[in-house]
């Protein structure tokens, strides 16, 4: 293979890899807690975008809520998390591994 065909595959490859990246922090992804009286739900860049919070929890120990939250958020940034490295793995040639950063 050439350096030029090389060059030009890893300029694609680029290309494709920030196309994906801005598409997948446009993405939101929910997870629940407390049987679904919690919702989070976060893009894929690991960014909260909203909460909601059944109002008979309210009256709960304050301690239990804020773990219940935690998990929530947590799961939800997970998802985005394991979504963006499968679909970015999908862009590498097999046999290259992993992207570096991602």
């Amino acid at each position: 293979m050439n350096m030029m065909k090389m060059m030009k595959q890893a300029q694609e490859l680029q290309a494709k890899a920030a196309k994906l990246q801005a598409d997948l922090a446009s993405r939101h992804y929910e997870a629940e807690a407390a049987g679904g009286q919690i919702k989070a739900v976060a893009t894929g860049e690991g960014q909260r975008v909203s909460l909601k919070i059944d109002p008979a929890l309210l009256k709960d120990d304050a301690e239990m809520l804020e773990d219940l939250i935690v998990t929530a958020v947590r799961e939800a940034i997970d998802k985005g998390k394991a979504d963006a490295a499968k679909e970015l793995g999908k862009l590498m040639p097999a046999g290259m591994g992993g992207l570096p950063g991602f």
